[in-house]
């Protein structure tokens, strides 16, 4: 359905202890499969660890760089460190669940080994393309664009801190390609989690088409809104 990758959580260290995750076995024959064709498997470790986490944790990087997978998803300083000292060849991408707003903790992030930041979800596309302008050109931006929309939309919240045209549960950004593009982002995230394949195949396969069709031509993308949409 046109991904560059997938991003998977394994039965330990992720957040979403309701999701059916995958096994140690499951996730090196989806590996394999990914790498056959080309594409990369990020895996979630970003659950916030404890003292009686670690040991556990340094475990299952042994096993998991036994697998190859592209990249691991952290939120946890601990965990990140405890992943530099085992699995070094394996990238590290810095999870949303850091709230990382700001290009000060982007640089931060560079500077311990990261490679790419997933931005907080409440940022705007100008607080973005500020970031873009003060982090290296090789410290990636992933944005998450769309997650399950329960069909009504929701107003523009404003406070004293700015306006957000968008919210964690009502987000989709398929309307506003440009904008991202021109923000500087690398990478596109669609949420997966507890939703059905349709869902998520339909949904990435558009954005695909959206991207693809932008970089043909801008105006081909501006005709084809409504078809997205639907």
């Amino acid at each position: 359905y046109g991904a560059d990758a997938v991003y998977i959580g394994g039965e330990l260290y992720g957040l979403r202890a309701k999701a059916k995750n995958f096994s140690m076995e499951d996730m090196k024959e989806g590996i394999e499969f990914a790498h056959k064709y080309g594409k990369r498997v990020f895996v979630t470790a970003n659950i916030t660890a404890h003292n009686a986490d670690l040991k556990g944790v340094k475990e299952y990087f042994e096993e998991l760089r036994q697998i190859k997978p592209d990249a691991l998803i952290i939120s946890d300083p601990g965990v990140f460190q405890i992943a530099k000292d085992t699995c070094p060849e394996i990238e590290i991408h810095i999870s949303t669940q850091s709230n990382n707003v700001n290009y000060a903790t982007y640089q931060f992030w560079k500077k311990q080994g990261a490679k790419r930041v997933v931005s907080a979800r409440e940022l705007s596309i100008r607080e973005i393309k500020e970031i873009r302008e003060n982090i290296p050109d090789d410290l990636e931006i992933d944005y998450i664009v769309e997650e399950s929309r329960p069909g009504e939309y929701l107003p523009i919240e404003e406070n004293e801190r700015g306006t957000y045209i968008f919210n964690s549960k009502d987000l989709c950004m398929i309307e506003h390609i440009p904008d991202l593009v021109d923000a500087g982002i690398d990478s596109f995230k669609i949420e997966g989690r507890m939703k059905t394949a349709l869902y998520v195949a339909d949904v990435a396969r558009t954005y695909r088409q959206a991207i693809d069709d932008y970089f043909t031509s801008p105006e081909l993308y501006e005709s084809k809104k409504v078809y997205y949409m639907e």
